[in-house]
């Protein structure tokens, strides 16, 4: 099974959490990454960069607040 990589980027300002998850995504080229962030803001950038970078977004809600974006590439 590949391995998941996860960004815990929750309680970071922008732009850290998108700074965070493009160097995950570029470290690991392709697979899944699980990026955890706790603003609406930051979740719909991430998500912006991922998708431009020919990344699937899957967005969950995470009970408590926040966002898990699952990445697959």
């Amino acid at each position: 099974m590949d391995e998941i990589t996860t960004v815990d980027a929750r309680g970071l300002s922008c732009p850290a959490p998108a700074v965070a998850a493009k160097k995950a995504m570029k470290k690991r080229g392709r697979g899944r990454l699980e990026v955890l962030v706790d603003s609406p803001t930051a979740k719909d950038n991430v998500a912006r960069l991922a998708q431009d970078d020919g990344w699937k977004v899957t967005l969950e809600e995470i009970s408590g607040g926040g966002y898990k974006l699952i990445l697959e590439k």
